[in-house]
């Protein structure tokens, strides 16, 4: 087991990614442009490499116990939130973002998702707090979503766009012009909305789903609020220029949501499993605890959640790769 984390780190370790945050936020403000593949490329090992020293830290302050943990949550969240890009292309396509103004879009629904994850931590950790029998439904939760992420998988995700779409369209007075960042411009001596709104409505929309999914999966590797809430943190601050690197590519991974599920329902299980050890439900094993039950750890969690992700977009490149080579032929 290893010690407690300093309160100083936990202090410092905020305030620094929340000036890396701000910094990021004024660049994106100051050089609105559209990032080359190798820029892109340069962003992604830099944010990468961040949170690579960020567990080198916590391995050093708060001993292997936490290291281990914040590896695995961010890698699962990281994983996790590479899903979210196939919503972000799809609200980008169908509201016609200008490419100049993508990166600004992106970086206000980032912020978005932190301040929404944030929000559903405090929650999650409150409920663990109060109820042990709370990771139960966690678990079980997970694996519905899991199921439906398998079965369906992103045809839910554009349902749900086109329903918030549509309704948000038919209630507001709406241009089809953008002007930057603008939420309301003239037109014709009348004011009305720009398109800017209803993105900033559906990405923050599609925050909050995803954080619905996400937080108690991460709640499955740790209990500790403050790896959960940076892990998602470092997640989130790669995704923007994950989605100009990946560009299209991201549509042909057409196993990824397999990978997603699987990890879903791994992480629904072990929670369960943890669940049965704790045991205290009274109808469940007369409310004593269910030994028998697998005691899944972290360093087992996190190469499961890496061979997931890495079989799932493997075998996808695999049949992108033939699926050309047949073009050619």
């Amino acid at each position: 087991m290893g010690f407690h984390l300093p309160l100083w780190f936990e202090v410092s370790s905020l305030v620094v990614l929340s000036l890396v945050l701000l910094a990021d936020l004024l660049l994106v403000v100051w050089r609105p442009h559209h990032p080359s593949v190798r820029e892109s490329l340069l962003w992604v090992v830099f944010y990468v490499g961040l949170a690579g020293g960020f567990a080198a830290l916590m391995f050093r302050f708060g001993g292997e116990q936490y290291g281990a943990e914040f590896l695995a949550g961010w890698v699962t969240e990281y994983s996790l939130s590479i899903d979210n890009l196939f919503v972000f292309v799809l609200i980008m396509a169908s509201f016609k973002v200008p490419i100049k103004n993508q990166q600004e879009v992106l970086m206000i629904g980032i912020l978005l998702a932190i301040v929404f994850r944030g929000l559903f931590i405090l929650l999650g950790a409150a409920l663990i707090a109060s109820f042990s029998w709370i990771f139960y439904v966690f678990g079980g939760f997970l694996i519905v979503v899991a199921a439906q992420q398998a079965f369906s998988g992103r045809e839910d995700d554009e349902q749900r766009h086109s329903k918030i779409t549509s309704f948000l369209m038919r209630r507001l007075e709406m241009t089809d012009q953008f002007d930057g960042l603008a939420l309301r411009i003239t037109v014709a001596g009348k004011k009305v909305f720009t398109p800017v709104l209803v993105v900033f409505l559906t990405i923050g929309t599609a925050d909050v789903i995803f954080a619905v999914d996400s937080i108690p999966a991460i709640y499955g590797i740790t209990e500790s609020p403050f790896i959960v809430f940076t892990a998602n943190v470092f997640a989130l601050m790669g995704l923007r220029q994950l989605y100009f690197l990946l560009g299209g590519l991201i549509d042909k991974l057409v196993y990824l949501h397999f990978g997603i599920a699987f990890i879903l329902a791994f992480i629904g299980f072990k929670l369960v499993s943890h669940a049965l050890h704790d045991n205290t439900v009274f109808f469940i094993n007369g409310g004593n605890p269910v030994l028998w039950a697998p005691d899944i750890g972290t360093w087992e969690s996190l190469i499961v959640i890496v061979m997931a992700m890495a079989i799932s977009v493997g075998a996808s490149l695999i049949r992108l790769n033939r699926t050309r080579n047949k073009s050619i032929t």
